[in-house]
Order: C-alpha cells, then sequence, then structure tokens
C-alpha cells in the first residue's frame, strides 16, 4: 500500500471514531440538565465543524493530484490537531 492511500485510511478510521465520540457525547448531553445540556452542545458544535473541516480535507485529499497531495496533506494535519484539541478540550468538560 502506499503512503498516501495509507494516511487517508488512517485519517478515515479516525473520523469514524470521532463520529462515534461525538454521538456518545450527544448521548450524555441529552441526560444532562438545561444548563448543562446547553453548554455541552455548544462544545458538540464545535466539534462538529471541526469534524466537517477535516472530512473536506479528506475529500479534498482523495481528489487531489499527486503533485498538490502533500501540501493538501499538510492542510489535513493542522485540521486533524485542532479537532484533537478540542475532543480533549470537550472531554474534560464533560467529566466535570
Amino acid at each position: 500500500m502506499d503512503k498516501r492511500k495509507a494516511y487517508e485510511e488512517k485519517l478515515d478510521a479516525q473520523l469514524r471514531e470521532w463520529r462515534s465520540k461525538i454521538e456518545n457525547l450527544k448521548a450524555k448531553a441529552d441526560k444532562a440538565n438545561a444548563e448543562a445540556k446547553i453548554e455541552y452542545y455548544k462544545n458538540i458544535d464545535s466539534l462538529e465543524n471541526d469534524y466537517k473541516a477535516l472530512q473536506g480535507k479528506l475529500q479534498q485529499l482523495k481528489s487531489a493530484a499527486e503533485e498538490s497531495w502533500e501540501d493538501i496533506k499538510a492542510g489535513s494535519e493542522t485540521a486533524w490537531e485542532a479537532l484533537k484539541s478540542a475532543f480533549s478540550n470537550a472531554m474534560a468538560k464533560f467529566k466535570d
């Protein structure tokens, strides 16, 4: 398997895992009191936005020409780190 395909598959797998985590957070938020639910859904909305940005980057990667793939990969890694950080922050808030 080439490096590009392996990277795309890794990103796909991570997105599936994060989608599952977002759904779990939604389930927890739905069980919270009204005030906490509002705060939780603010965090979830932020996660959803970062998730969608990473999904978009993945689609760009998959359709990119070989010459531009490395440039798009760099942008996807930035989006990846943003989502990873957002997840860490959200998980910390959900534990409160």
